[in-house]
């Protein structure tokens, strides 16, 4: 009977263990885009979008303090199938009066059988362009009920030997992109034409992502759009 008790406490302890383990994975990731308390009576932007933006945002919050409450998104907002499971719990009760979102990166990439990056040819791409077409106009209708101004921000270069994607596909992806916020009257944001002379200098080799320096440079570019979007 003893040992029965031992193998119970062992058997609970692991289970404690597991809980544990999985309650911190999701926190540490929301560490890294962690709200920040908002300013009573000043502007709320919110912005949607993948790791590309988490990089840029803490840029963008730092040149509108004092001027506006710049919110992302919880986590890697990634493809516009997570969009439309999740978009009513990111835009939450609150009013917002700018909201700049992107997807993209994601819904090229090529994924295994549990949405995990995976070489091209070895798996399928998440969202194929016909779809995130239908996608984006779903979300831009749920977007614009909200009374916000909205920019879109095209999709950055794929740059060659990045992983699971296949460089060029962003410029479908983005010539889907502008036929749906051209139908809906939605501001296009072309951070892809500001980034792909200079992506070399910008960005990581084999890799879609962006040095500090290189996340401070389009956080400019974003403020920009922001800056204009507020000033209307």
């Amino acid at each position: 009977m003893k040992q029965n008790w031992q193998w119970l406490a062992a058997g609970l302890l692991c289970v404690a263990l597991g809980w544990g383990g999985a309650l911190a994975a999701p926190a540490k990731k929301a560490a890294k885009v962690a709200a920040t308390p908002e300013v009573e009576g000043l502007p709320r932007v919110l912005i949607i979008g993948d790791s590309i933006s988490i990089g840029y945002t803490p840029f963008v919050k730092e040149h509108f303090k004092g001027k506006a409450n710049i919110i992302h998104a919880p986590g890697n907002n990634e493809s516009t199938a997570r969009g439309l499971e999740h978009l009513e719990a990111w835009l939450g009760p609150k009013k917002w009066d700018v909201i700049h979102f992107n997807w993209g990166l994601h819904d090229l990439k090529f994924i295994d059988d549990k949405t995990k990056i995976t070489e091209v040819g070895k798996g399928r791409q998440w969202v194929p362009v016909e779809t995130y077409e239908k996608n984006l106009t779903e979300l831009v209708a749920r977007l614009k009920k909200t009374g916000a101004k909205l920019i879109f921000c095209t999709t950055t270069p794929v740059p060659e030997g990045a992983l699971g994607r296949i460089p060029g596909d962003e410029v479908k992806y983005n010539a889907a992109a502008l036929r749906v916020m051209q139908a809906a009257g939605v501001t296009v944001h072309d951070l892809c034409a500001f980034v792909k002379p200079q992506r070399e200098k910008l960005g990581k080799p084999k890799d879609v992502h962006y040095t500090n320096d290189g996340s401070a440079t389009l956080a400019g570019e974003v403020s920009k759009a922001l800056a204009a979007a507020l000033a209307k």
